[in-house]
């Protein structure tokens, strides 16, 4: 019982932060105007700039913002305890990554849809625009470098997802195309989309198409990894509306009815039992797994946790996609709030589920495994978890990951007795939909981060579309083509190279949320705005992340970056730069800050 009152209650506290704080926010510090011309409308031009309703901009950010972050993250997370992280995730998405990426949303909208990085320059120092633009690269070059992988992984594990996700793009296109017909309703399009993908579900491993899955999964990880990059770049070139905004907005509505079936069958094995033999629903993990009583080989909760737990609480690339894409298609400002606000607050519930997943849907029922295979028996209860969770190297490989929210979900759509089947394959391509959008978007938005570091230091080649996004997927390709550390170059290793860079991602990811905290916090200030609700979580963004990194780096024992027993230079210059980047432009914010109160900045836009 405790396990449905924990989703039931997280949703009801959710729309309740929804209608209380998100719209204080709204009307009394960022007054939201729908009368106001917004950037998708002042500068339209038909590929990037392009007014659509907020329905379909809410499933492109949703998607976009979601990626495996979500799952994966809590779905590691709890191997520290139940208790920690959902505290985080559900306190932390209402007053941290809400207000983050609703501030976002809005700064940039008033900004003419320019990203935080390009804003930057201007709220916080001229020299603030490239290091922070830098820091973008970085962070949105390593996404890009990583997915095709993470991509490649979910398809191995779960082949039936693979048709099904292939089918969603000229499902989207269709849409599309549909949907810029003006006068268009989303009702019959939404439905015939949503319809459709639900059949190809179904029968995606049918017949001649259970060979065509498998023959994909096993496609070498380099082959995976060359295909969605090209495709990312066709993506991210194409006017928005042909492919990446309705891929977006139907993959949303895949997505959310998925979540609302597991909550339907987290409902049902609730009050009604589990099976034939009406077995209970109950939290199997400990509360709280820390002091002598922590996992094996598992670093410190405090502050590894908040760096774990990113895309379910805050995440700093939300940033990039609030002022990369969504700024440019919101065709009202009063949209902002569902967008900025609600989409991080659906994030979070969708977080609340994978820990309830984890911790309660895994004691339902798993398969027991030994050395890789199937023994026949099912374990179930604390045995379920312990499966799992035993010790941080068995819970932290990506496979253990996200087998572990597909088990535990899928238990719950087995409630609603839908074919084991059928459940799996649905989870499957629900983490591959996500991991997906979040390649595409990221393609398009290392694209504009690109074309401004290239306008700010005056490399005139790559301010052209095709030019920069080019360059984005080269760079990312090239360190994605290597193999993973210290293993041979070998085809079947080739394309795991992302896997170098990837231990930095967590706490520089973190990092970009305080930074974007910090514009955001700027912005207010010259406006004469109230700040406390941003300082706050700006200094906690700030100060727990780069904890974090120092951490890897010189006191995280045998596997520290710098003073290991095997030092990884590499990701120890990396981890000192990203430091170092972040200290300097915190020292100008700092010398900023006492002339910048009241004083807006001079390239300020006269309706801002």
């Amino acid at each position: 019982m405790l396990t449905l009152l924990i989703a039931l209650g997280s949703l009801v506290l959710y729309l309740v932060a929804y209608h209380t704080y998100g719209r204080w926010l709204a009307r009394k510090i960022f007054r939201l105007d729908p009368d106001r011309v917004p950037p998708s409308i002042e500068l339209e031009d038909g590929n990037d700039y392009v007014p659509t309703s907020k329905g379909v901009v809410f499933g492109h950010h949703f998607t976009s913002i979601a990626g495996t972050g979500p799952i994966v993250g809590p779905a590691l997370a709890v191997i520290w305890g139940w208790v920690p992280a959902l505290l985080w995730v559900l306190f932390g998405s209402i007053f941290i990554g809400a207000v983050h990426d609703f501030g976002s949303l809005v700064v940039s909208m008033r900004n003419r849809g320019q990203t935080v990085g390009d804003i930057s320059g201007r709220v916080l120092a001229p020299r603030a625009r490239i290091l922070f633009l830098s820091i973008l690269f970085l962070a949105l070059t390593i996404v890009l470098a990583i997915f095709g992988l993470v991509i490649a992984a979910v398809f191995r594990m779960f082949p039936a997802s693979i048709f099904p996700c292939l089918i969603q793009i000229p499902i989207a296109v269709v849409i599309g195309l549909w949907l810029h017909r003006k006068g268009i309703s989303l009702m019959l399009p939404s439905i015939l989309a949503l319809g459709l993908m639900y059949v190809t579900v179904w029968f995606g491993d049918w017949g001649f198409l259970h060979a065509f899955n498998t023959a994909l999964a096993g496609l070498p990880i380099i082959g995976w990894v060359a295909i969605l990059l090209i495709y990312s770049y066709i993506a991210s070139v194409l006017p928005v509306w042909v492919l990446l905004q309705p891929r977006d907005y139907i993959n949303s509505l895949q997505l959310l009815s998925a979540l609302g079936m597991v909550v339907l069958g987290l409902v049902v094995a609730g009050l009604f039992g589990f099976g034939p033999d009406k077995q209970a629903l109950e939290i199997v993990a400990e509360p709280i797994r820390a002091g002598d009583n922590a996992p094996a080989g598992a670093p410190y909760l405090f502050p590894f946790l908040f760096i774990t737990i990113a895309c379910g609480a805050i995440s700093g690339f939300h940033c990039l996609v609030s002022s990369g894409t969504s700024s440019k298609q919101l065709k009202s400002e009063s949209d902002a709030q569902m967008v900025g606000y609600g989409s991080m607050l659906t994030e979070g519930f969708l977080a609340v589920l994978v820990i309830l997943a984890c911790v309660a849907g895994l004691g339902l029922g798993i398969p027991e495994m030994v050395d890789g295979k199937a023994t026949g028996n099912t374990l179930v209860g604390e045995a379920a978890y312990q499966a799992r969770y035993a010790s941080w190297q068995s819970a932290g490989g990506l496979a253990a990951k996200v087998g572990a929210f597909v088990d535990g979900s899928a238990n719950f759509l087995k409630a609603l007795h839908l074919k084991p089947e059928f459940a799996v394959a649905l989870m499957g391509v629900f983490v591959a939909s996500f991991a997906a959008t979040t390649l595409d978007s990221a393609c398009r938005l290392q694209r504009y981060v690109t074309q401004e570091l290239a306008a700010a230091v005056r490399i005139k080649p790559l301010t052209n579309k095709h030019a920069a996004t080019i360059f984005a997927v080269i760079i990312a390709g090239a360190i994605a083509a290597l193999p993973a550390p210290g293993k041979p170059w070998e085809l079947g290793e080739l394309g795991k190279g992302g896997m170098i860079l990837w231990p930095l991602f967590g706490a520089t990811n973190q990092l970009l949320g305080g930074l974007a905290f910090l514009v955001i916090l700027f912005w207010m200030w010259r406006r004469n705005i109230p700040i406390w609700f941003v300082a706050i979580p700006a200094v906690f963004m700030l100060v727990l992340p780069a904890a974090a990194m120092i951490t890897q780096l010189f006191f995280a024992g045998p596997g520290s970056w710098i003073t290991g027993e095997k030092p990884n230079y590499l990701l120890g210059f990396f981890g000192i730069a990203t430091l170092v980047l972040e200290g300097w432009i915190v020292a100008e914010a700092a010398a900023a800050w006492p002339k910048a109160k009241g004083m807006l900045e001079s390239s300020a836009l006269a309706h801002d």
